[in-house]
């Protein structure tokens, strides 16, 4: 039997058994010393109703991760298929992320016009791991509005938005 932790799984190979998962997508804000900053991320989850509070995975290899990890609050943004232009400048290096209409909250974070979705927290734990850190968030306000059943959906290096056409069951 292998002992824990003397094995470690092919990064090729690790990478090719998520390209199965398929991913909702998010884009996470906060005010920076610098500006805004914007990053996308397929690792948005709730973690807990009671309290209200909900975790993602920020990549050190993302520009924005230094600022969305000294922010005390950030924006989750939950996309759907409209917002895939949203999704997409989050994932793009070295481009203005801030481009599309967006303002600014009362309490300074940026939220992106015609998202219909979004969730407002204060940053309550990091956890390191590997080369990205867990962010957990206890969240403070949001917003539901439109249609939750077109989730921009990132999958095997393609964007999708499911609809009631997706429905098997």
């Amino acid at each position: 039997m292998t002992a824990i932790g003397d094995e470690t799984m092919k990064i090729d190979d690790f990478v090719a058994v998520f390209r199965h998962h398929a991913a909702g997508v998010a884009v996470v804000t906060a005010a920076g010393p610098d500006g805004p900053v914007a990053m996308t991320v397929t690792s948005l989850f709730s973690v807990s109703a009671e309290p209200p509070m909900f975790a993602f995975s920020a990549s050190s290899l993302s520009s924005s991760s230094s600022a969305i990890l000294a922010a005390d609050t950030v924006v989750a943004h939950i996309l759907d298929g409209d917002n895939l232009g949203i999704g997409r400048l989050g994932a793009t290096s070295a481009t203005d992320r801030f481009s599309v209409p967006w303002r600014e909250l009362a309490t300074g974070e940026p939220v992106y016009d015609g998202v219909t979705s979004w969730v407002r927290g204060e940053i309550v734990s990091l956890v390191e791991a590997g080369q990205s850190t867990v962010v957990v968030a206890r969240a403070l306000e949001g917003r539901a509005e439109g249609d939750p059943r077109t989730p921009l959906v990132y999958h095997a290096r393609e964007w999708h938005a499911l609809g009631r056409h997706s429905l098997i069951a």
